[in-house]
């Protein structure tokens, strides 16, 4: 029997939507609160609340996605490679807006050294706290009928992207999050038995 939860219906909503698009119906300063709300209440541990996060609209959005195609050419093999790498990322330029998510290496240091005992976990801790907090917000985004898709182009575009957006030394950029409108749906999904990922013992 099936347990019913609108989480977890939620959850196998959620997809890596590639074909974004501009057709946002709710407004900036909601999705603001949406993605600010989901990564305000998303834990951390010691509740140290190590996540950042810069919101990128319009122009801001576009020059994001320009800067990691100037990044990558130097990177490719050649010009077909490139023209290639090149379409995958206007793809996620076509998105609506872009969520950056940093983590605050201050703050982390700043636990090491309260905590001694803990010191060699929290930095493990910060990337869980930036999973949760990026899952949460890709969660609000589906829950509100956009589509998302999660990229990391770090630690390749980090530089560009401080001088770009202002962001402090202190903050150290952990992944990119997409967000748009559907305009086709995600490709199916294949999963693992459950006998191959779960060992249940009582």
């Amino acid at each position: 029997m099936a347990l019913e939860s609108n989480f977890l219906d939620l959850e196998a909503k959620r997809r890596s939507i590639y074909a974004l698009g501009k057709n946002v119906s709710i407004s900036d300063d909601k999705l603001v609160e949406l993605i600010e709300e989901a990564i305000k209440e998303a834990p951390t541990a010691f509740n140290n609340q190590t996540v950042r996060a810069v919101i990128l609209f319009g122009d801001k959005h576009d020059q994001a996605w320009d800067l990691v195609a100037d990044r990558l050419k130097s990177e490719v093999p050649d010009e077909a490679a490139y023209e290639a790498t090149v379409a995958k990322i206007n793809g996620f330029k076509a998105g609506y807006a872009t969520v950056l998510f940093y983590t605050d290496v201050d703050v982390v240091k700043e636990y090491e050294e309260k905590f001694a005992i803990y010191a060699d976990n929290f930095y493990d801790w910060s990337e869980q706290g930036h999973g949760i907090a990026m899952y949460a917000t890709w969660l609000a985004a589906t829950e509100a009928g956009l589509g998302a898709t999660v990229q990391h182009y770090n630690p390749l575009i980090d530089e560009k992207f401080a001088a770009a957006f202002g962001t402090p030394a202190n903050w150290r950029l952990r992944s990119q999050l997409i967000i748009g409108s559907v305009e086709a749906p995600a490709a199916g999904k294949d999963y693992l038995d459950a006998d191959a990922r779960f060992k249940v013992l009582k």
